[in-house]
């Protein structure tokens, strides 16, 4: 990415791994290790291109910035949706104690590429709000959980409030957050263990329709690859009116992937989709 002239708006993203600190050696090189690549398949199966962020890595803590251009609700809704179910996927093969949580925080405002990093107010605010009591207490009474969110109110206003994801106000709890000398409200939300991540961006909401790259290009929701391209469908009732449709239900279709290689021996295989 070019760099920006002065100050440009952007979006501010922000996690951080909690109890890096009290880890040994080798998790917190594991978790270094980790991290980056939950935030990249995240992002990649939510149609968003981290390579096309400015990153800015601090160990357990990661800030990117990004030109605000449309995608902040699919950052707030599908992203983080993603992010939560990568780090429960990830998780369940590790015992308790080796668990990864995160602290995540989205925020919106002027920034600079400066020359040792960020430059702006909202790079301080976004700071401050990632290490708010609420997020860290919200981590504790909710051991479950993998992933706490904070929005600040501008994105929350403008993104939730404005009714631009599949989020409500609801799903969120309003917090004041007292950082050193940034005093400010946020709002706070818990994503749900296990949630589905399936893609649940609004079409038309920001600009660009599900299912795409910041491109354009079509991606496959399960796997953030690009999609492959779609035969038409047929028309319907060309079965000779034995009831039968030959109609393309991609929305009733169920795939499993798989990877490594599988014993099948005695095993059977169906194919069909729930619309018959």
């Amino acid at each position: 990415m070019a760099a920006w002239p002065d100050f440009y708006p952007c979006t501010c993203i922000a996690v951080d791994a909690q109890g890096y600190g009290s880890n040994n050696d080798r998790r917190q090189s594991e978790i270094q290790h980790d991290l980056p690549r939950l935030l990249d398949r995240a992002a990649r199966r939510a149609g968003l291109d981290r390579a096309q962020w400015q990153i800015q890595h601090k160990g357990d803590e990661q800030l990117a910035v990004r030109p605000v251009d449309g995608m902040e609700a699919r950052l707030v809704d599908d992203y983080i949706r993603h992010l939560a179910a990568e780090l429960s996927e990830f998780n369940a093969q590790r015992v308790p104690e080796a668990r990864l949580r995160l602290r995540a925080v989205i925020h919106q405002g002027l920034v600079e590429l400066a020359d040792n990093g960020f430059a702006g107010t909202a790079v301080v605010a976004t700071a401050r709000l990632l290490n708010a009591d609420p997020l860290y207490e919200a981590l504790a009474a909710h051991p479950e959980a993998d992933l706490v969110l904070l929005l600040s109110d501008e994105v929350f206003r403008s993104v939730v409030a404005g009714r631009h994801t599949t989020l409500v106000p609801e799903d969120f709890t309003r917090v004041a957050v007292q950082v050193k000398e940034y005093e400010a409200t946020a709002w706070l939300r818990v994503p749900a263990p296990g949630a589905s991540a399936a893609s649940s961006y609004r079409p038309g909401t920001a600009g660009h329709q599900p299912g795409t790259t910041e491109t354009g290009k079509s991606v496959d929701p399960a796997s953030g690859e690009p999609a492959a391209v779609r035969p038409e469908p047929a028309a319907a009732g060309g079965s000779g009116g034995t009831g039968t449709s030959h109609e393309y239900r991609a929305d009733n279709i169920n795939v499993t992937n798989v990877a490594g290689s599988v014993d099948a021996r005695g095993a059977v295989f169906g194919f069909g989709s729930s619309g018959g």
